[in-house]
């Protein structure tokens, strides 16, 4: 959610704070801040509501310059979303301080501080650490010992980053639970909450394992573990280009990631199936054997990924894989009953969603058999604590509501799928027949995006809606799922998803003129039965919005369709996702939002 950035160089690097904000807007944020040390060594700090175009008027109007810096933009958790809650946060002139994650003990520590004297202009939790560590500074003069003392008395997850005119010549970061990482340079280093922030500035990171803290000054990062003793980290370079994150010609990121589905996915393939085999070797070293072993899997994830998981809990059935699917949110609090040789596999786009991962690292003393972590992100938490790692490859998502990162998502679990099918006695054929499919599903893809303008005239139909209802059966009815996520996410038009046949238990006294029903219609053993139930909308006057494939007759009055080519039915739920997700973009449009930047939400949830 809320995005760092920091600076410590040779020359100005409030452009380059500016800039790292400018790329962590799709993280979701309702202020932004800025704090330097001046030429005097004073702390001048900067803070807005709104969008960091607003932050950058107001730096440019005060010429504000420094080779010192921190910067932030806030997602409101404690205390509403105004000047005085941004970040950064200061205690007088002792600390500038910029915080992501919760502290759950922030109440006491508040009390404790104001017994002390010291005055709250905040409602934030973040405020609380900064009167904290001067606090502690007052009888502790060693600036890292200070914030180590003082990290030690906060409960929650956290990363902090700190600079002081006491020692104006360095910034010091901690991580507990909350992303960090360090961008390397010449005569100059940064620091930021994730590697798109300083792309423009290096290639070159170091990814903080959890308890780390760090002193990084102009020439040297100095790395310190949770017992206080100095370490090397890994220094990684990241394949990711800065002009990845780009919208290029694409009037929104979340149309540019839609058409960018094809490459993803083929990108995802790649090194993976190969002449009609699955490559099971990319999985992994550690891969083989868990795979060898899993007789059941449950699947936790949130949001879209949770869609994801559904979808794959259909495929893992049908090869007699037992599968449960689970809300992160949910699973964490309750006991869980863990049947012999079950995989733990997680779902994440970016790998830090703070339910899953707490999930996660519950996991791991509730006698599961390993983990596996379906993710975007190769350096994130996830990826580093699973047992294996299977990447989408799907590029920096930018956009909030997730499409490019689901399409890869699935042909992921696809392939995971194909690899325990193989242990429960596919065929040679029918695993050459199966990888085909998903070779041929970058093509198919494509096919499905000549539709955009139609799907921009069938849009037309929602521009005066307030609700819809989305349908599907058996695996399609994730699919409706993750069709009314994204409308309500960028329309905020009001949608809900049914399984088809429950429509006479209750959502079909819903259906009216004003409630338009969206379906897919994939040529599968259930057709007949969807469209009996299509039968009982258009009975009470609903309005059909329907993409069917090529061999579907329909045999309805008064609906809108609109034809898909041939779909390969081991592929065809990542297939029609796309038509949907094409469909509630033009609705946005449409509508008026902000489609990138939905209000009230953040693209990566990481605190609970």
């Amino acid at each position: 959610m809320c995005g760092i950035v920091g600076g410590i160089a040779q020359r100005d690097v409030v452009p380059i704070l500016m800039e790292g904000l400018k790329r962590l807007e799709y993280r979701g944020y309702d202020s932004a801040g800025v704090a330097v040390l001046d030429e005097r060594q004073h702390i001048q700090r900067i803070r807005s509501v709104g969008k960091v175009a607003a932050l950058k008027d107001l730096i440019d109007g005060a010429a504000l310059s420094s080779s010192l810096g921190i910067a932030h933009t806030r997602w409101a958790t404690h205390g509403m979303p105004a000047e005085r809650n941004a970040h950064p946060h200061m205690s007088g002139e002792r600390v500038a301080i910029v915080h992501n994650g919760i502290i759950e003990n922030y109440a006491d520590l508040r009390q404790d501080l104001s017994a002390k004297g010291f005055t709250f202009t905040s409602e934030t939790d973040t405020e609380v650490i900064a009167h904290l560590l001067a606090d502690v500074l007052a009888s502790e003069p060693d600036f890292i010992k200070a914030i180590r003392k003082a990290s030690s008395k906060l409960v929650g997850a956290y990363a902090l980053a700190v600079v002081s005119p006491d020692d104006p010549d360095q910034m010091v970061v901690i991580r507990a639970g909350s992303p960090l990482v360090i961008g390397l340079g010449v005569g100059e280093n940064f620091i930021a909450s994730d590697v798109f922030a300083l792309l423009p500035v290096t290639q070159r990171f170091i990814f903080l394992d959890e308890g780390d803290l760090a002193h990084v000054s102009r020439d040297e990062v100095r790395i310190f573990d949770d017992q206080g003793r100095q370490v090397e980290r890994e220094v990684r370079t990241s394949r990711v280009s800065a002009s990845s994150a780009e919208k290029g010609p694409y009037r929104h990121y979340m149309l540019k990631e839609i058409f960018e589905q094809p490459a993803v996915i083929a990108e995802t393939l790649e090194g993976r199936i190969h002449k009609g085999k699955l490559l099971e070797d990319s999985f992994g070293f550690e891969a083989k054997q868990l795979l060898d072993k899993t007789q059941n899997v449950h699947i936790i994830a949130c949001g879209t990924s949770y869609h994801a998981g559904l979808v794959a809990r259909y495929w893992l059935e049908e090869v007699g894989i037992h599968c449960s699917v689970e809300v992160a949110s949910e699973f964490r609090y309750r006991q869980v009953v863990v049947p012999e040789n079950t995989l733990f596999v997680t779902i994440s786009q970016s790998g830090e969603t703070a339910d899953t991962l707490a999930a996660l690292r519950g996991a791991e003393t509730q006698g599961y058999l390993g983990s596996l972590t379906i993710c975007n992100v190769p350096e994130s938490s996830l990826v580093r604590e699973s047992n294996v790692a299977l990447m989408t490859r799907a590029g920096p998502e930018i956009g909030v509501a997730s499409t490019k990162a689901f399409s890869t998502q699935l042909v992921a679990l696809r392939l995971l799928v194909l690899a325990l099918a193989k242990r429960r006695g596919m065929s040679t054929e029918r695993e050459r027949e199966l990888v085909e499919e998903l070779h041929a599903l970058p093509r198919q893809v494509e096919v499905i995006l000549e539709l955009n303008d139609a799907i921009k005239e069938m849009a037309n139909a929602f521009a005066e809606k307030n609700h819809a209802l989305f349908l599907g059966r058996g695996s399609f009815y994730p699919i409706a799922m993750e069709g009314a996520l994204k409308l309500k996410e960028i329309s905020y038009i009001h949608a809900e998803a049914y399984p088809a046949g429950e429509l006479k238990h209750g959502p079909l006294a819903l259906v009216d003129a004003e409630m338009p029903v969206i379906c897919a219609l994939p040529d599968d053993p259930l057709l007949e039965k969807v469209i009996s139930n299509l039968q009982e909308v258009r009975a009470r006057g609903g309005e059909l919005f329907l993409f069917s494939d090529q061999k579907v007759k329909i045999g309805l009055d008064r609906f809108q369709n609109l034809t898909l080519s041939d779909i390969y039915p081991s592929t065809a739920p990542i297939v029609y996702t796309v038509p949907l997700q094409l469909l509630s973009y033009h609705v946005a449009i449409l509508k008026g939002t902000d489609v990138d930047q939905p209000r009230n939400l953040a693209k990566s949830v990481t605190v609970e």
